[in-house]
């Protein structure tokens, strides 16, 4: 463990030689401190957070992204090339020892530069608060300034009763067995509308199990989060509806009309203690438009509740943000492991813009063809190559998903609590499972290649 904490020091004093790595700290400096002084918000808590906290964090891990590249790429590859390597090559230090002792340099340097950066802007965002208007500091504090846990409605299980339904179809009339599979999937698509969709005049009712919060929530106001789509748009573009919370048999009910907009996230406080005593809460919507209204299953309803405080919630994001920080340390190691440092440095850099361009690669494999559609007949017909891209953009939007499941940054900007299991998840995911596996190659990689060789080309 000393040698590896060795190669630890080396690295931060070969960082340190870098211009690149001076001018990034200058931009970030810039660009989370200064920046945000001189950029003015709406005087709303919503244009507040857009600027501060969304700005700055986006900011923070774009540099800090390229910034940890390139040092990986530099700190290995430049040695190898410039001979520096082979000197430590023949002390008694195990390659991979070297490897993993760089890679917790790296992640060091980035704690370091992380937290500083993060103490910033979290010391802007208290100081520039105060600066709100009463009431929008409030909200600030309710909707932001928070760590909110979410509800949802128990998930429905449809397979059930899809295939109860079904039988009974088929014993009402007959279905040839080449036609059952479309029937089946009418039915599947019947269920879901009639879960998702609030036709004119209708009611759709929620209950949330609270459990065991229901003690720890009580005084507590809640927050109903919604979204919808609108089957038919009508001029003013908003869509008015009832909503009522509490069971008029078992609590205390709370009405309050509005008109919204669709195919948005709207947020709105309810008094607390609407809830019966077994911790059920119903929350009812009556749709008074000409049209219907679908509120999607994924994310159209959610009751949010106070969890924890903004510190320590901010704290868990940033974590989250360095694991993100040693996922690509290790991809810059083990390209540098086996390239020079230019093309390393820039296949590094081409897979963190891919990262930043999951929405291209989503819209590609949708499509299923990189090639353009016929100009007779307007159809696409893939070939083995679109074939073979499509599925190697698969893998990387799996990949790219399963980083981005843990974004912080939405979470925070909307007061949402990063639990110490995501935390836990993050860690697990980004460092010990994908870093851990493209480590172990570029170790393998280092530990077999052939110094020399290096020193010859150059």
């Amino acid at each position: 463990m000393q040698r590896t904490l060795a190669i630890a020091r080396l690295t931060w004093k070969a960082a340190f030689r870098f211009r690149l790595f001076w001018v990034l700290a200058g931009v970030l400096l810039v660009s989370v401190i200064v920046l945000p002084l001189l950029l003015k918000d709406d005087g709303t808590a919503r244009g507040f957070t857009q600027i501060l906290l969304t700005y700055t964090l986006t900011v923070i891990t774009t540099l800090l992204g390229f910034a940890t590249l390139w040092l990986a790429c530099g700190t290995l590859a430049r040695e190898v090339e410039e001979c520096q390597m082979q000197i430590v090559a023949v002390k008694p230090i195990a390659r991979w020892q070297v490897w993993l002792g760089k890679w917790l340099g790296l992640l060091l340097l980035n704690a370091t530069l992380l937290a500083l950066a993060g103490g910033s802007v979290f010391v802007l965002l208290q100081w520039r608060a105060q600066q709100l208007p009463a009431d929008q500091q409030t909200i600030l504090r309710n909707e932001i300034f928070v760590a909110r846990g979410a509800l949802h409605e128990p998930t429905r299980d449809i397979e059930s009763d899809l295939e109860r339904i079904f039988q009974e179809r088929l014993q009402q009339t007959p279905v040839p067995p080449e036609q059952q599979l479309e029937v089946r999937q009418r039915l599947r698509e019947q269920l879901l509308a009639g879960m998702q969709v609030v036709p004119s005049g209708y009611r759709r009712a929620w209950r949330i199990d609270l459990g065991w919060r229901k003690a720890l929530l009580r005084d507590e106001p809640l927050f109903l989060r919604v979204k919808f789509h609108a089957a038919q748009t009508n001029l003013t573009g908003t869509y008015a509806g009832l909503w009522q919370v509490g069971d008029p048999e078992k609590s205390a009910v709370w009405r309050a009309r509005f008109s919204q907009a669709a195919d948005t996230f709207h947020e709105f406080a309810i008094p607390p203690n609407h809830f019966d005593e077994a911790g059920q809460l119903t929350v009812q919507f009556v749709n008074a438009n000409n049209t219907a209204l679908l509120f999607p299953l994924e994310d159209g309803f959610e009751v949010l509740y106070r969890e924890g405080g903004f510190g320590l919630n901010f704290a868990r994001g940033l974590l989250i943000i360095l694991a993100w920080m040693g996922l690509l340390a290790a991809l810059g190691l083990a390209a540098a492991s086996f390239l020079s440092f230019p093309v390393a440095a820039f296949v590094s850099a081409s897979l963190l813009i891919v990262f930043l361009s999951s929405g291209t690669l989503s819209g590609v494999v949708a499509e299923g063809s990189i090639s353009a559609p016929d100009h007779e007949t307007g159809e696409v017909q893939p070939s083995w190559f679109d074939r073979s891209v499509i599925g190697f953009y698969r893998v990387l939007l799996f990949i790219v998903n399963a980083i981005q499941r843990f974004s912080p940054i939405d979470a925070l900007s909307t007061g949402r609590s990063i639990s110490w299991e995501q935390l836990g998840l993050a860690w697990a995911t980004c460092v010990l499972m994908m870093g851990g596996l493209i480590g172990g190659a570029g170790m393998a990689i280092f530990t077999h290649r052939e110094l020399a060789t290096a020193q010859g080309s150059s």
